[in-house]
């Protein structure tokens, strides 16, 4: 079997880099919220946000939610914690186009109950529906933001001889970051049962709405309870929370 030598592996990692990153993900090209077609540049933009009130707490049928606005001053030390993320500490994985969350879901109920946060949704006062945004979106943010060239020098020199030739590091050839996603899948809200007595808590997140709104309301929507003999839920509980905002 012929080897490649080590300039080759770089040329091939190279070559990697520049058609793996220089293609923007058909992800990007969604629309960000439903809603009007005159928003559509509108949403996603960076800027700061203040929401009031920053926590809320609701409850229904001995479910209890809490909801807190995820700052980025909040973000930046959450994502520090070493006893959470252990050796991916450090760079929090969201970026200032994303809304972010906290949200704590206690069960003081005596049965299980179903949490979807797929089914969560984001309304601006302007009449736009935000979805949540999942691992996919935010890589495929990260990639956009990458340059082909940076990455691509990155490579090179990190090189280094080996026995036959100059090695690559495997994670700089790989456009997406692993700790990228160790963080989000640590971090945010599982989909799946709660049983009595568990609190599961995570971060959510959605693109930047529209800076001219009035207000938002968050619905944690679609969390089944009652659930049958033949495992059909006979209730769904909806929580409303609302803010006003301004956007700096």
């Amino acid at each position: 079997m012929k080897r490649l030598s080590g300039y080759a592996m770089v040329g091939t990692a190279v070559l990697i880099a520049a058609t793996g990153c220089g293609r923007k993900s058909s992800l990007l090209l969604q629309r960000s919220a439903t809603g009007s077609m005159e928003d559509v540049t509108a949403v996603g933009q960076q800027g700061a946000w203040v929401l009031e009130p920053a926590t809320q707490t609701l409850e229904q049928g001995k479910v209890e939610v809490t909801l807190q606005h995820a700052t980025p001053d909040y973000l930046a030390q959450m994502f520090q914690r070493r006893e959470i993320f252990g050796e991916y500490a450090g760079k929090q994985p969201f970026f200032p186009e994303n809304l972010v969350f906290y949200v704590k879901i206690a069960n003081r109920s005596e049965e299980r109950i179903f949490v979807d946060p797929t089914q969560f949704v984001l309304i601006d006062g302007r009449g736009n529906q935000y979805g949540i945004i999942g691992t996919d979106y935010i890589n495929a943010i990260a990639e956009a933001k990458t340059p082909t060239a940076t990455m691509t020098r990155g490579i090179l020199e990190d090189a280094s001889p080996g026995y036959f030739g100059f090695s690559v590091p495997v994670g700089k050839v790989l456009p997406k970051s692993q700790s990228r996603y160790a963080l989000m899948q640590r971090s945010t809200v599982q989909k799946g049962y709660l049983y009595p007595g568990v609190v599961h808590d995570g971060l959510i997140a959605f693109w930047t709405p529209v800076r001219k709104t009035e207000g938002l309301t968050l619905l944690v929507t679609n969390i089944k309870s009652d659930f049958s003999a033949d495992d059909l839920p006979q209730r769904s509980l909806e929580f409303p929370f609302k803010f006003k905002t301004t956007s700096q």
